[in-house]
């Protein structure tokens, strides 16, 4: 295992880790009025629905297959489905929801940039931040076509020995389970750790923004004149 490796995935991990939650602290605690998405549909809402609900949908479905798929002990779902249809029906539901968000991510990028109201109030780090997950959706898409090549699931079971061992805290473990992944494999997960990593500066803060508080709000009160 060289060195490079290693750092990529075995503390590359907690660094992003690390970054986010401490970052996203501070951010909440100094800047709180900074944390929201600053929405555009005000500014224009032509084709602004559809696009956001098919990247809302599409990216939801795809974060908890990444999350239950990744994070499952092999153990657990040998119980009920092979390795082999595992990584076929990710590679089915992935691939639909990952078109779906596709579709919607592209709309909303090209909505920010050619609209000259939405471009107008625009950031630096909103089209950043659109860019790299257009990027990351295309990697992850690529990976369904690299998949073919081997039907047996035994890279997803690599995939997943390197998720639990960064969860478990066992660093060289994780880095060994990424020496035989293919390049593509790797540039998504160096990927998907690099957003974790400038999560707490951009716009997707306020994914960790559920409105709990919002069901066991007051009544409000309206007088009619």
């Amino acid at each position: 295992m060289s060195n490079l490796n290693f750092l990529l995935f075995g503390i590359y991990p907690y660094i992003a880790i690390a970054v986010l939650f401490i970052g996203s602290w501070i951010r909440y605690d100094r800047e709180p009025y900074s944390w929201k998405a600053d929405s555009s549909q005000l500014l224009d809402q032509k084709g602004f629905r559809l696009a956001s609900n098919l990247f809302h949908v599409g990216i939801i479905f795809v974060l908890c297959g990444h999350f239950v798929g990744l994070l499952t002990p092999h153990a657990i779902y040998h119980s009920f489905i092979s390795t082999a249809n595992k990584q076929l029906l990710a590679m089915v539901s992935g691939g639909f929801f990952g078109v779906l968000c596709l579709i919607g991510l592209v709309m909303l990028l090209k909505r920010r940039l050619t609209n000259p109201r939405v471009r107008a109030v625009s950031k630096t780090s909103d089209i950043f931040i659109l860019v790299l997950l257009l990027v990351q959706l295309l990697l992850g898409l690529m990976t369904i076509f690299a998949s073919m090549s081997h039907l047996d699931g035994s890279v997803m079971v690599l995939l997943g020995d390197w998720a639990q061992s960064i969860v478990t805290l066992q660093g060289v473990a994780a880095a060994e389970a990424m020496v035989t992944v293919g390049i593509i494999y790797k540039l998504h997960v160096f990927l998907g750790l690099t957003m974790l990593l400038v999560f707490p500066f951009t716009r997707l803060v306020h994914v960790i923004s559920v409105p709990v508080k919002y069901f066991a709000r007051n009544y409000q009160i309206v007088r009619q004149r």
